[in-house]
């Protein structure tokens, strides 16, 4: 295991360093999409204005709040990730982002386009709502808020030390929870065994 200060954008060689069980602390930009903006931009396309090469992408609906014009993030934790797992891979053949953050993991769908495109998917722990909004930092900005709402848009941080965030699908293939789940269907087939 080893820890990583990582700033965006990302770049291959640096996604192909980090092995499943990895940490990282992020800085630099990373953007928010759940399910309905990963349909809207798969749709539509590009943002203008915002270039997803090299960034992290988000599963996240964040909470925010508006004081004199100015965006205040005051939760930010992370959504479960499967509910993107038919979307990701067309997602990732589309947009160049380098790392998924989000929790719970993602399908075989998902790890095989993290190994296509040499992408890594992080865990952050859910529950940390407050810790994820410190460690974003500022808005840089947001769209697709009238259409989509304020969980669904897709809000744009400049984060700083952004973590503790756990290599959970690194871009070779390697899945930590593929490795939980079988050691998991071992110690049961051993249970009924005995």
């Amino acid at each position: 295991m080893t820890e990583y200060n990582l700033r965006t954008p990302l770049d291959d060689e640096t996604i192909s360093k980090l092995k499943a069980g990895d940490i990282i602390y992020l800085s630099g930009t990373v953007f928010t999409a759940r399910d309905e903006a990963h349909m809207e931009l798969l749709k539509h396309g590009d943002i203008p204005g915002l270039d997803m090469t090299g960034l992290g992408l988000y599963h996240c609906g964040p909470v925010m709040q508006q004081e004199n014009g100015k965006w205040n993030i005051i939760s930010a934790g992370p959504t479960t990730s499967f509910r993107m797992e038919t979307l990701e891979p067309a997602f990732l053949d589309k947009f160049k982002v380098k790392l998924i953050i989000g929790k719970g993991g993602m399908g075989p769908l998902t790890l095989e386009s993290l190994k296509k495109h040499n992408v890594a998917y992080v865990s952050f722990t859910g529950g940390a709502g407050a810790l994820a909004a410190k460690g974003l930092g500022e808005v840089k900005a947001v769209y697709y808020l009238e259409e989509l709402g304020m969980p669904e848009a897709v809000w744009v941080f400049e984060a700083k030390n952004f973590g503790p965030l756990i290599v959970s699908m690194d871009s070779k293939g390697h899945s930590l929870y593929d490795d939980v789940n079988s050691k998991t269907r071992k110690n049961l087939e051993r249970l009924l065994k005995e």
